[in-house]
């Protein structure tokens, strides 16, 4: 008696649309990958209220001293840690704020390590290994939401009491059920029949954007629309440092310079000693009393 084949995944199933892609030209090629890609904002549009819910939720946690930790396998892991790899340059956070991790390590970030994505004790383990606490936030990501590295971190880090989002594009699979925000931008097949690192991947790093951004808004690392806890590394980042300042307060390039060199080139304490005209000193008194959020400083 033969057994009943699970039923194909979303992500692995053959798009109608490209069954012929092979006797295309370049241009209709091209055409017709653009025209699926338009399809992923309208299916992470359909998920924002439970993006937003795992934002909170990561706020919560962050600020109660968590981190922020992504899992991953293949394509989805590599989002994963080019994400978390963002956050420092960006929003000026400890190295060890936003963390991403990928079956089959380092290493599988460069080179193919399909089999350890099948480790389901591999991610227990890792888990473990790294000390997930009640107050991280993890995210397991998996474009099939079944992948077993994956389902195994999210299950040892449950158990320990961490809260877990579960980012898939198949829906009612394991991974939706198992976290307890379940993210599912159901994108559909893709134009080459499982290479979920098109349509899904792209998805997925959108979210992830939308998770990380929104997190660190919400933290107080941007203020307007401006990101003031850069941390200006390379004359490039001195250089947006400067401009931040400038188009923060209206003063010109020289003052806005001068400021950042008496900060030690911190961006927040510029801004509000020269929107404010209160000494350093008191800039910092201000950010400190106002938890680093900039326009509650300046009030104060």
């Amino acid at each position: 008696m033969s057994e009943n084949p699970k039923p194909v995944a979303i992500t692995e199933q053959q798009n109608p649309h490209s069954r012929q892609i092979d006797t295309l030209s370049a241009l209709e090629i091209v055409t017709l990958i653009n025209q699926e890609d338009a399809k992923v904002a309208a299916a992470v549009a359909s998920e924002l209220a439970q993006i937003a819910r795992a934002v909170d939720t990561i706020v919560e946690r962050l600020s109660q001293g968590g981190r922020l930790l992504y899992f991953g396998a293949g394509t989805s892991g590599r989002l994963g840690v080019l994400d978390a790899s963002e956050a420092r340059p960006t929003f000026g956070v400890p190295p060890d704020l936003v963390q991403g991790f990928m079956a089959g390590g380092d290493l599988a970030l460069r080179h193919s390590a399909e089999a350890a994505e099948d480790d389901e004790a591999g991610g227990e383990r890792l888990v473990q290994e790294i000390k997930v606490t009640a107050v991280d936030a993890v995210v397991g990501l998996a474009a099939s939401g079944r992948t077993p590295w994956v389902l195994g971190v999210v299950q040892a880090a449950k158990a320990r009491g961490a809260a877990t989002v579960g980012l898939a594009c198949n829906p009612d699979s394991p991974l939706a059920r198992l976290a307890e925000i379940a993210i599912v931008p159901v994108v559909g097949p893709e134009v080459i029949a499982g290479s979920s690192r098109m349509k899904a991947g792209t998805a997925q790093k959108m979210v992830l954007n939308m998770l990380t951004t929104a997190t660190m808004i919400r933290l107080g690392k941007v203020y307007g629309n401006l990101m003031v806890d850069v941390r200006p590394t390379n004359a490039k980042l001195r250089d947006r440092a400067r401009r931040i300042v400038q188009e923060a307060t209206g003063v010109d390039a020289a003052v806005a310079r001068q400021t950042l060199e008496h900060t030690g080139y911190e961006v927040k304490p510029a801004v509000v000693m020269l929107l404010t005209g209160c000494s350093l000193d008191e800039a910092q008194r201000r950010l400190n009393a106002a938890a680093g959020f900039v326009r509650r400083a300046i009030a104060l």
